[in-house]
């Protein structure tokens, strides 16, 4: 069986600590981060780049792991539903047999403070639109997942 871990959240909700804490737990799992992804396309994780680019990096480093039997992390904010749809039916295709979903729900008002403490900030109306989204639209199983924890 090959997991993938889908992680929800706001910016400073502490997705990318969750992930590395599981990494320590699990190492044979692999991290697929869209800051990372970022990072090695445009040279640094603030510069949003071509999604499609990055749609593209997403793809090949799911099929690497689905072809190593792999389980992997997917750490990305993930606030709108349409695109955890996306990146779980592209799991799917990929071969991902098990998809669990992580919701981060840490308060809005914490991420906010969180992110001023960060040398990357994120804009705090982009933190606010993501808290709306996730708000109006929040992650159920009927988008695909066989599983859905909040923490």
């Amino acid at each position: 069986m090959t997991k993938l871990i889908l992680l929800i959240g706001l910016p400073g909700s502490g997705k990318s600590t969750l992930a590395k804490n599981l990494l320590l737990e699990y190492p044979q799992m692999q991290l697929i981060s869209t800051d990372a992804i970022r990072g090695k396309l445009f040279g640094s994780e603030a510069i949003q780049g071509s999604w499609l680019l990055i749609w593209q990096e997403i793809e090949q480093q799911f099929q690497k792991c689905v072809i190593s039997q792999t389980s992997a992390i997917f750490d990305a904010t993930n606030a709108q539903r349409r695109n955890r749809r996306d990146v779980i039916d592209l799991a799917r295709i990929s071969g991902f047999t098990n998809i669990v979903g992580l919701w981060i729900k840490t308060p809005v008002w914490l991420c906010l403070s969180r992110n001023q403490k960060r040398q990357r900030q994120v804009p705090q109306d982009v933190i606010l639109k993501m808290h709306r989204q996730l708000q109006n639209a929040p992650p159920s199983m009927d988008e695909g997942m066989d599983e859905l924890n909040c923490i």
